[in-house]
């Protein structure tokens, strides 16, 4: 006798309206739960709505999904957004998580929208989507760029396997990433990176210390060098950045009555887009000598590169002065890359991974309507 094995059923990925109002795409996205690692669902229904216009060259590769106008324009611009979420909020009744949730009524265009990723960045991914269906002939050739992995470790970063992948794919004049920027234009940004300094001891019983060496007492000097130490503010490109060094994270020390014969402290250095990783690991060794680091993790600064026509452009398009991006984003990516990159979206970059993220509609349609002035005057 034969028994029937049950074939597993694929979850049909939710129908996504690209010509909804931009606020409530937002709304249907944020619905969508795609914790990193968990971006299938959503890249599936991106790919999905993407395919349905023929105006627009679909690719994918793994959980990135790219969408290509083909129109022989002059200049080509990316628009760039990640589809991934850091993990929802663990404290019962915030308002960070899926679904989504509105406050004020319909008719009010300043109503705010409540859920994980409404500013980082499910807002700035709808604004993506709106623009690709209804931008068929655009002034300029368009590249939308939704991507997985970007919350995580970069080794992981969706964006960066499609640079390995499929690079031919990425080619622009110009890019644009829509995180959060409170719809300013944030040029570039600081590169940042990680070391740890690690002094060996020799271990002792407490009550014999003189017998040992303690690896802690070996790091009073690095610390004092932290505590001292003054950021620096770099002018590159008339946009000023802010450095910074510091201690995040510390260990050592075995029992209470054992002299330790280890200790690590662990170091984030954030510098202005003036230097190259080489020189920032380079000022970081000055800074210590005497101390061996081990560098673990290297993200370059990017240049604004606002003196690039089209760069030009989209400022004037948005009509704000332009500011520097302290953090570190993907505009790095596309610029070592050599494709100047800034900063623009919607929602204050202070609210995300926060567990009361939230965006105003009003927000949300006016990081629309500025790109679709730009794409289309």
């Amino acid at each position: 006798m034969t028994t029937a094995r049950t074939v597993p059923q694929v979850p049909t990925p939710p129908a996504l309206d690209l010509t909804a109002d931009p606020a409530e795409l937002t709304a249907a996205l944020i619905d969508v739960e795609s914790v990193s690692g968990n971006e299938g669902p959503l890249a599936d229904a991106v790919e999905a709505a993407l395919r349905s216009y023929p105006n627009l060259r679909v690719h994918r590769d793994g959980d990135a999904i790219v969408a290509r106008t083909e129109l022989g324009r002059s200049e080509r611009v990316v628009l760039a957004g990640h589809l991934d979420t850091v993990p929802l909020p663990s404290v019962e009744g915030s308002r960070g998580t899926v679904p989504s949730s509105w406050s004020g009524t319909d008719a009010d265009d300043d109503r705010v929208l409540w859920g994980r990723g409404a500013t980082d960045m499910k807002g700035g991914v709808a604004v993506q989507l709106a623009l690709a269906a209804s931008l068929t002939e655009p002034n300029r050739d368009v590249t939308y760029v939704f991507y997985d992995h970007e919350e995580v470790d970069s080794a992981k970063s969706g964006l960066a396997r499609l640079y390995r992948n499929a690079p031919e794919m990425l080619e622009a004049d110009f890019a644009v990433l829509l995180e959060p920027t409170n719809g300013t234009v944030e040029g570039g940004c600081n590169g940042t990176l990680r070391f740890t300094i690690d002094p060996a001891g020799l271990a002792a019983h407490s009550g014999r210390a003189w017998r040992g060496e303690n690896a802690i007492h070996k790091l009073a000097d690095v610390l004092s060098v932290l505590a001292e130490y003054e950021p620096r503010e770099i002018e590159v490109e008339g946009l000023v950045y802010r450095e910074g060094l510091n201690a995040i994270r510390i260990q050592g020390g075995v029992a209470g009555n054992v002299i330790p014969d280890a200790a690590r402290v662990e170091i984030n250095y954030r510098f202005a887009p003036d230097k190259s990783l080489d020189q920032a690991q380079e000022h970081c060794r000055e800074l210590f000598p005497g101390h061996e680091l081990t560098f673990v993790d290297l993200s370059p600064a990017a240049r604004p590169g606002l003196d690039r026509p089209s760069a030009a452009a989209f400022v004037d398009a948005v009509g704000q002065e332009p500011q520097p991006k302290y953090g570190w984003t993907d505009v790095a990516r596309f610029s070592e890359k050599g494709v100047p990159a800034v900063n623009f979206g919607p929602g204050d970059a202070l609210l995300a991974h926060t567990d009361d993220e939230h965006v105003t509609a009003a927000a949300i349609r006016d990081c629309h309507r500025a790109l679709e002035n730009w794409l289309t005057a």
